[in-house]
């Protein structure tokens, strides 16, 4: 099998914009009932009306450019496609580094901190936080296409990735992972002992130290209510795991035929998941949330991103993320969906080594607070032996 390496770039073509505008057009819209606050049974009717019209009348040249900011490539490893974002640092003594995104993520959460990561001199830092910059799609996400067989769970996806810094030349790495890249991330160690050197994930998921009586007692204040939260998030806002870990292929016939379905499915997950208050536009912008749904819209890769939760998470599939032999960092981000106390976590992971509570943030820190996720993976990462 071929280990090529191809250039690429997004194109939008005028066909398929004129498609997404008529069907737009053709929305049959449901009712909302008018006692409940708004956004209390799902995504709000009003605000998606006044999201689609925007997207009707996108400029699909300025999302291209946005897309195409920094160079794209294509390579196929064990039968699938890989898109993937490679930047590489001016400064010569640069970490590499992979960084894996999420669902409904996509490799556009990571646009405002490759510059930073990259070239932190021009961005206030210091020669030693640089790194060369890895973004993959998920196989099954966006540019990567869809997954044509069974079996994409975390840990292949974490040996495709190995197989890709390899092919780019980095024997030794480092890697961040976010949601399903958090798991990834620990696969990546737990496949590659020898060449990654360190880890940080901004999902970091465990439960209660077993053999003991009260894992309560001693937990502070925050971590109280971050365990509450945690509990809230549980109850109310997993129906979408549900779904997608048992049948993804039924709603995905309307996600993938209605945009405006699927910006409904989406951005709920936007406003629910991020640091904002209640408020979807209070820290990610709407060209933002547009530009992330685009990107399913316009790949057909609604259906093979949700299979992922099948592959991982259904029941009689479903396996705990292996414990890291490496040092592990994490960055507890306020508005994060899963909130565990540090002495849980500790527990569990006996390699982490740094955990810092972050003043700003939610499930999309990259994009919801860059400048904090850069500061972030400097701190830890600059700890770590090159």
């Amino acid at each position: 099998m071929s280990d090529a390496v191809t250039p690429f770039e997004v194109t939008v073509t005028d066909e398929q914009a004129v498609d997404l505008r008529g069907r737009l057009a053709r929305t049959r819209w449901p009712d909302q009932l008018a006692g409940p606050a708004p956004w209390e049974h799902g995504t709000d009717l009003g605000y998606l009306q006044e999201l689609c019209a925007t997207w009707a009348d996108y400029d699909w040249r300025a999302f291209e450019s946005r897309c195409n900011r920094f160079p794209q490539f294509r390579t196929v490893i064990d039968g699938q496609n890989v898109h993937f974002r490679h930047v590489r640092s001016p400064e010569p003594n640069a970490r590499p580094l992979i960084i894996s995104h999420g669902w409904p993520g996509t490799f556009l959460e990571f646009q405002d901190v490759i510059g930073p990561l990259t070239d932190p001199v021009a961005h206030g830092g210091r020669p030693q936080d640089a790194f060369h910059v890895v973004t993959p799609s998920l196989p099954g996400y966006g540019f990567s296409g869809p997954t044509t067989d069974v079996g994409w769970d975390p840990a292949r996806i974490a040996r495709v990735f190995g197989e890709l810094m390899g092919r780019l030349g980095y024997g030794q790495f480092f890697a961040q992972g976010g949601d399903w890249g958090s798991s990834i991330t620990m696969h990546l160690a737990d496949e590659f002992p020898d060449r990654v050197r360190a880890i940080h994930v901004s999902l970091l998921v465990t439960g209660p130290p077993s053999g003991v009586a009260d894992p309560t007692a001693g937990l502070s204040r925050e971590e109280l209510a971050g365990l509450e939260a945690t509990r809230r998030f549980t109850s109310m806002e997993t129906g979408y795991q549900a779904i997608q870990s048992t049948k993804p292929q039924t709603v995905s016939y309307g996600l993938t035929d209605s945009p405006s379905g699927l910006a409904a499915w989406i951005v709920e997950k936007f406003r629910t998941w991020s640091d904002n208050g209640g408020e979807v536009e209070a820290t990610l912008t709407r060209t933002q949330l547009l530009d992330e749904i685009s990107v399913y819209w316009l790949t057909g890769t609604i259906n093979s991103s949700m299979r992922l939760y099948s592959e991982a998470l259904r029941p009689d599939r479903f396996s705990a993320p292996p414990v890291p032999h490496v040092p592990l960092g994490h960055s507890a981000f306020p508005g994060e969906i899963y909130r565990f106390p540090r002495s849980w976590a500790q527990a569990r992971f006996p390699t982490l080594s740094y955990w810092n509570p972050v003043a700003r943030g939610g499930h999309f820190a990259a994009l919801e607070v860059p400048d904090l996720f850069v500061q972030e993976l400097r701190a830890f990462f600059g700890g770590q032996e090159r």
